[in-house]
């Protein structure tokens, strides 16, 4: 389900998932294919994780990156959750053919 909210959305960034939803900043944006599609593949990344866990990992992983780049966005952008989800994005048919953990093959 998606939902409009820009006071959601962090400042810098276009949308947000967070499980079972997807917030945009702006409805013009629900008509972005490439942008909902990326935050569809964290929809699953997080229901394969049981949500807590998504959440979990994803913090976790982004304080080591953190460690490594010194840089809070480079952290963000080699987060293996989002490594999948940016490099995928613009393929509208990858959850049909997307296996069980993909996001594991972007550590």
């Amino acid at each position: 389900m998606i939902f409009i909210s820009k006071h959601i959305v962090p400042k810098g960034y276009e949308g947000i998932t967070l499980y079972p939803f997807i917030f945009l900043k702006n409805k013009e944006l629900k008509e972005n294919e490439i942008l909902v599609n990326h935050e569809k593949i964290h929809l699953r990344q997080q229901r394969e994780l049981f949500v807590i866990f998504f959440y979990l990992f994803y913090a976790f992983e982004w304080m080591i990156k953190l460690v490594k780049y010194r840089n809070a966005y480079l952290a963000y952008l080699n987060l293996s959750f989002e490594r999948e989800a940016y490099q995928n994005e613009s393929n509208l048919n990858y959850l049909r053919s997307r296996k069980l953990y993909s996001f594991f093959n972007y550590l």
